[in-house]
């Protein structure tokens, strides 16, 4: 029979494991979580720039943006951007990894091809692209003049100028999902796909019924960091279009910079981002929770 002492000891409380994460959980309190409430303390004054004190004025911001119509007009632009980079990223990332699936030579110079606009600075590759969408003289267009059409102002026509950036974004991360999916696909057992092979299932099928369930973690898992990315990163904006022309370009994080910067508007620019975060929040647990529940979990 157990003494007192000894049934003390079997439920003490172990604290190595929160010794072990309390360094981690420091430094998120320190720089993710506490600069988060800042953030949002800010966003309930009408403070315009860094290091006024701001007088509290409660949910006025969020009412200020929700009826301003270049914030709707960003956040309306920032859903299409999102949906027209995440989509053909992701479905490249995926189709280059099935075409360089096998480890060969050949595939290993495609691969490091492919990944190779990963390594650009966004900055940078957005340089480029000013020339490859300059008007009549840019690379674009030169190759569209040997077919016989006309020059087209990329940048400049409202139609077009987020197709653009999208163009950019797609390039610049299809090879960097397709390392992701590379991995995923070493996790495929052969077994099933050679199953599905004897039963007579074509490639495409094949790829929709057992390959595509198979790597729902991977799918899931990028389409989350694809997320992230179509709402965090707003250096092409600056370089190559400055939320024009006629604010068709005008992404929430260009929005966020103007008021912060151009405006100084600490209040509103903080209210957006907020709300920001909120979406995409939402948006990554959404996509989680979707994805996974079509996993397949090998037993």
């Amino acid at each position: 029979m157990d003494t007192p002492s000894k049934t003390i000891t079997r439920h003490r409380i172990p604290l190595r494991p929160y010794l072990l994460l309390l360094p981690a959980f420091l430094c998120l309190a320190a720089f993710t979580y506490w600069p988060m409430l800042q953030v949002f303390l800010a966003s309930l004054t009408d403070k315009k720039r860094a290091g006024d004190a701001g007088d509290f004025i409660g949910i006025g911001n969020y009412r200020t943006i929700f009826t301003e119509a270049d914030f709707l007009g960003a956040l309306a632009n920032n859903a299409l951007y999102a949906a027209g980079t995440v989509i053909p990223s992701v479905v490249f990332g995926f189709l280059f990894a099935l075409a360089l699936r096998e480890t060969t030579n050949l595939s290993a110079i495609l691969r490091s091809a492919l990944f190779f606009p990963t390594l650009v600075p966004l900055v940078g590759a957005a340089a480029i692209f000013i020339f490859v969408f300059m008007p009549d003289i840019g690379l674009l267009d030169y190759y569209l003049a040997k077919l016989g059409l006309s020059a087209t102002n990329w940048l400049g026509d409202p139609d077009l100028a987020l197709i653009s950036l999208m163009a950019l974004t797609t390039w610049k991360n299809a090879g960097y999902y397709m390392l992701f999916f590379l991995a995923g696909l070493q996790g495929v057992p052969q077994d099933a796909e050679e199953a599905a092979k004897i039963e007579g299932a074509n490639w495409l099928q094949r790829v929709y019924f057992v390959i595509v369930p198979m790597l729902g973690p991977t799918f899931a898992f990028v389409v989350v960091i694809a997320l992230i990315s179509a709402v965090s990163q707003v250096d092409h904006v600056i370089v190559m279009t400055e939320g024009g022309p006629n604010n068709a370009t005008n992404l929430l994080l260009y929005y966020i910079y103007q008021q912060a910067h151009e405006f100084y508007d600490l209040g509103k620019a903080t209210a957006a981002t907020v709300v920001t975060l909120i979406l995409l929040l939402t948006l990554s647990f959404l996509s989680l929770r979707t994805m996974e529940r079509k996993v397949h979990y090998e037993t």
